[in-house]
């Protein structure tokens, strides 16, 4: 580790004119020491072209690495593996840091020795190119640790937070997930103290488009279902670790989105998973909670007609109560 080093990694997949606007944001920072290493994450069209122009033209500065397309966690594993510095930055490729992001959070860090990370306010711009004036998600709100709030959502994005090295390197690796990986990434963060230090300037910059991106996608889908049902599970793992009470209103927020997610698995085929979940959310919810008069009937209608079918009757009816709520 290289004291004062700020490591910022872009993984990137098919995006070549997002990828240098990402990385110039980075070189644009003021602060200095910094590297960027790209991590193209088996690109089929130009982006290794720029990747590379890129690390020719700061050849101090910007590496580039190759993979096989293996999904954006595991290609920020990769460039975790590749740094040096003391902060880790993650920048997805079609986001932006904003000047001054790095002199601000590192100071932040460097004043408040018991902070693991340090976040400040993002903006979003939307597909339209417009830019929003308002802190997107909490960004805005000066929040002291990251449990039990990560519970309710992951209320910032990937280029918001700045990461000391060493809770990075004590969370561990990212896991292969492709969907919610970021969010168990943070709550594994969470699990070990996850301390915050707010720095009340905008830091990065959102940014929606058209393009492909992997949070979009059929909601019951097999494939997506599995992978948050596995984040689910490994995110509710870190809560308990962390010791949250289950009586706190995130944690019981974080039960019915747990009972949820169960009954859309079931309605998407996905009966193991369907009943893991369940039970997952009647832990989340206290012993208490966990008896209450809709657990029991949806575990007994489970048990006669199968979790597959409960979760696709389950889902027609909530479907069908949405309507009448807007009809």
């Amino acid at each position: 580790m290289i004291d004062g080093l700020v490591s910022t990694i872009v993984p990137v997949y098919n995006r070549p004119r997002q990828l240098r606007e990402a990385v110039e944001s980075a070189l644009r920072q003021d602060y200095r020491p910094i590297e960027i290493v790209i991590v193209d994450d088996g690109s089929t069209d130009e982006t290794p072209d720029v990747a590379q122009a890129l690390a020719h033209a700061y050849p101090n500065v910007v590496r580039v690495t190759r993979q096989a397309n293996a999904g954006p966690g595991a290609a920020r594993e990769t460039g975790r593996k590749l740094t040096r510095g003391e902060f880790i930055q993650y920048l997805d490729s079609d986001d932006l840091l904003l000047p001054g992001k790095f002199s601000a959070q590192v100071a932040a860090l460097r004043a408040d020795p018991a902070a693991d990370v340090a976040y400040g306010i993002t903006h979003m711009r939307d597909a339209d190119g417009a830019l929003g004036q308002a802190p997107h998600k909490r960004t805005g709100e000066r929040i002291a640790t990251m449990f039990p709030a990560f519970l309710m959502s992951r209320w910032w994005e990937t280029a918001t937070p700045l990461y000391r090295r060493t809770v990075t390197d004590a969370a561990g690796p990212w896991t292969a997930l492709s969907l919610e990986e970021d969010w168990e990434y943070d709550c594994r963060v969470a699990s070990l103290g996850g301390r915050l230090v707010w720095v009340p300037l905008p830091v990065s910059e959102h940014r929606d488009h058209s393009g492909m991106r992997l949070s979009r996608g059929d909601a019951l889908d097999p494939t997506r279902m599995r992978q948050r049902a596995e984040s689910h599970r490994l995110i509710l793992a870190h809560a308990l670790r962390a010791e949250v009470p289950l009586q706190s209103p995130e944690m019981q927020h974080f039960a019915r989105a747990l009972f949820l997610l169960a009954r859309q698995c079931g309605a998407a085929g996905l009966p193991a998973q369907s009943r893991e979940l369940f039970e997952a959310a009647r832990r989340a919810s206290g012993p208490l909670r966990s008896r209450g008069a809709d657990y029991r009937a949806y575990r007994s209608v489970a048990s006669v007609i199968g979790w597959t079918a409960t979760g696709r009757a389950s889902h027609w009816l909530d479907r069908w109560r949405k309507g009448a709520r807007h009809g």
